[in-house]
């Protein structure tokens, strides 16, 4: 799950401050505005009333992404609730909100498991491998299926070389042309840019980690403080009984640091969270 509230948001503004907008849109496959906000309306809650529905995080309030929870309210009724403050009984589970217990139907899961390292000692009524009554909208398991892990797996020209560090029994000669990632990591935690054969051989738990050839982000986006690299996600959902998912939106990441990522990017300006429109094409 990615900023899916904050982008239809962020678009609008660049539309509504600046122009040269004309036949360019941040929307996909026909969708605008109205029909986005409604295509995700039903996907997130699926008929429910919104107060069953919740977005999961961990102290949601500490998150860099907040504002995209507070905006996930505002267009479609989903409050965020820390995993702190959920209510296990039996196989259900409730949140109290104004004096009432409500019940939970669907989770839009936002938290991530890696996260909750940082948090030894937390102290929670539910787990999230806990066999419950509810619907996940993205299960917590897909960290784990759609992530590092599959690249070694995937062979494409557009698709840069990685190997499990465990099957390697002999290292690349040109290891600088490579980056050292831990496989179950986020926001660019652990990750190694420059590395040598000892970096390699000190690792305890091979099979943890990949190594991936480098690419090369060319800075080549203006800004009044230089040249900035550029980084577009495309954001897909995927909708109950569709043999594919779809692509609904887009989100651009501006970079002057030596990794894509706020941790990385922390002293410089015109870096962040960005959007990118393409040209629209006619049906016709």
């Amino acid at each position: 799950p990615s900023l899916f509230a904050y982008q239809s948001f962020l678009g609008k503004q660049y539309q509504k401050h600046f122009q040269g907008f004309d036949n360019f849109s941040q929307y996909f496959n026909g969708l605008d505005e109205k029909s986005y906000l409604k295509t995700m309306k039903d996907f997130l809650l699926a008929g429910e009333n919104p107060e069953n529905v919740i977005l999961l995080e961990i102290y949601p309030e500490k998150q860099k992404t907040r504002l995209d929870f507070t905006l996930t309210e505002k267009y479609w009724g989903i409050k965020t609730i820390c995993i702190t403050k959920i209510i296990k009984e039996g196989r259900k589970l409730f949140y109290k909100f104004d004096g009432r217990k409500i019940e939970i139907k669907r989770i839009y899961n936002r938290l991530i498991f890696d996260d909750l390292t940082n948090f030894p000692d937390l102290k929670t009524d539910f787990n999230l491998t806990d066999d419950v009554d509810i619907t996940w909208i993205g299960h917590p398991n897909w960290f784990f299926r759609i992530s590092k892990y599959t690249l070694p797996f995937l062979e494409h020209q557009y698709i840069p070389k990685s190997y499990f560090l465990s099957d390697l029994e002999n290292y690349p000669t040109d290891l600088e042309n490579y980056v050292l990632k831990p496989l179950f990591s986020f926001a660019g935690n652990g990750v190694k840019l420059n590395i040598t054969k000892t970096d390699l051989e000190q690792i305890k738990n091979p099979q943890n980690y990949i190594l991936q050839r480098k690419v090369k982000y060319e800075p080549v986006i203006e800004s009044p403080k230089g040249l900035v690299k550029c980084e577009i996600r495309m954001l897909y959902i995927w909708q109950r009984n569709k043999s594919r998912p779809l692509l609904v939106t887009n989100l651009a990441r501006l970079s002057q640091g030596e990794m894509i990522g706020v941790n990385f990017n922390k002293n410089f300006d015109w870096v962040g969270a960005s959007i990118a429109f393409f040209t629209q094409i006619s049906n016709s």
